[in-house]
């Protein structure tokens, strides 16, 4: 599915409009997608990519995964703070 969404807590460099992709794979390929994202995201502009697999939650940037047990707090505290370090505006950092 995708989906444009308006947003209201944009940093002055986004865009207030976003395009979702809500997407599924096979959960066997969750690492490789994490790398494959993380070769194609831009590295300007605070985009990153957040999902799930049954037991482990992933977060991509360009060039950079975090990947941690689902509900880990620690592994959710590291992600924000790469989050903060390039720039993306706190309330994105749910």
């Amino acid at each position: 599915m995708v989906a444009r969404v308006e947003v209201n807590n944009t940093a002055a460099e986004q865009p207030q409009q976003w395009t979702l992709l809500d997407f599924a794979a096979e959960e066997a390929n969750a690492e490789r997608l994490a790398e494959q994202l993380a070769a194609c995201l831009a590295p300007t502009g605070g985009w990153y990519v957040n999902y799930n697999t049954t037991t482990e939650a992933f977060v991509v940037f360009a060039d950079k995964v975090f990947r941690y047990p689902r509900k880990q707090a620690e592994g959710r505290r590291q992600a924000q703070d790469y989050a903060r370090s390039i720039g993306i505006p706190e309330p994105q950092l749910d």
